[in-house]
């Protein structure tokens, strides 16, 4: 074969490209993330929090990240697997409730203790900030936390009608976190507990007599029909839990700067804000099923609070000296929650 000067420059010129293009395959090679959580996807927060989150990143890399969903646990394991399974990889994105892993961070007790919470904006804005804070390098410091929140003013759903704690003694209800069944217990129930999940079956079943869930996962769960009775309180929470949007660390560095940015960009305060507003704003809508249904719905106010608190105050003396026996100043978390809450302007 005769080289002429223009292949030789031509030949020279596809070494250079493809010798560029190899130095930098992160930079031409799209990235799958999978992101897998406990909730089917009709559900609120995979439909309006979650899937909404991973389109908005897709979005913002150009394409170049695509993030495929897996709703049910369709990855295996069970729900409170799942903070490990974004530490060890099973699957680079995972939401969770932080209890389903209890004593394992610790500080974020604090947002689930009784009538701690103000507003899901104000408790998830204030989430974040002590987590940039106090947790980032610390509780959270073998995963990439992409989100904090919390949902809605919890209530109990029974199938017999609760106004007072008095009104709670015998019944077995569902808890979804330590503290949720820590509470149960000082207000005289029996509490079982377990993932969100398994509520629907243990309710149809009778293996339980009622549950403590927020108003907006009601509906997909069918709670309104498998129950009657519903109690609200007015002001403060009787309880809340944490949520967050946890990544693989290692895969996060892993990606080039570009991409990083994508998921940064979206992810943080008020992404936080934003989730725990939208899950708490599904609230009426669920809340309207019941009403429609013709169930019964209890509110608790003024003097029944106090009744409620009174009650739940040896959770607060108990939890202070488990953070003490941790060598965490349970009280500074308190304080420090409340302020920040306090200051939160929606």
């Amino acid at each position: 074969m005769k080289f002429t000067r223009k292949c030789f420059l031509g030949l020279v010129g596809a070494t250079a490209l493809s010798a560029t293009l190899g130095a930098m395959p992160a930079f031409a090679q799209d990235v799958t993330l999978r992101m897998h959580q406990f909730l089917p996807d009709q559900a609120n927060v995979p439909k309006l929090i979650l899937y909404p989150w991973a389109d908005r990143v897709e979005a913002a890399s150009n394409g170049r990240i695509k993030i495929e969903r897996y709703p049910s646990m369709q990855l295996g394991g069970k729900p409170p697997e799942l903070m490990d399974q974004a530490i060890d990889g099973v699957a680079d994105i995972v939401w969770t409730v932080v209890g389903y892993t209890p004593g394992r961070y610790p500080s974020t007790e604090v947002f689930e203790l009784p009538f701690i919470t103000t507003s899901a904006r104000a408790a998830s804005s204030a989430f974040w900030q002590m987590f940039e804070k106090d947790m980032k390098d610390g509780e959270f410091k073998d995963v990439k936390i992409l989100g904090t929140w919390v949902h809605g003013p919890g209530v109990l759903h029974t199938s017999s009608p609760v106004t007072t704690p008095a009104d709670m003694e015998g019944l077995k209800i569902r808890g979804g976190s330590r503290l949720a069944n820590v509470l149960l217990e000082k207000v005289g129930a029996t509490p079982v507990g377990m993932p969100v999940p398994a509520i629907s079956e243990a309710l149809s079943k009778g293996v339980v007599d009622g549950t403590t869930i927020p108003w907006e996962v009601t509906g997909a769960l069918k709670v309104p029909e498998l129950v009657k009775n519903h109690t609200e309180f007015d002001g403060n929470a009787l309880y809340t839990l944490g949520f967050v949007l946890a990544m693989n660390k290692d895969r996060f560095d892993s990606l080039d700067p570009e991409l990083q940015k994508a998921i940064e960009d979206n992810s943080g305060l008020e992404f936080s804000i934003f989730a725990g507003g939208t899950q708490a704003d599904a609230d009426g809508p669920a809340r309207q099923l019941a009403v429609d249904a013709g169930n019964n719905i209890i509110n608790v106010s003024g003097d029944g609070i106090q009744t409620w608190k009174d009650a739940s105050q040896p959770v607060y003396d108990e939890w202070l000296a488990d953070m003490k026996s941790k060598g965490i100043d349970g009280q500074a978390l308190i304080d420090e929650a409340t302020a920040l809450m306090d200051a939160y302007s929606e």
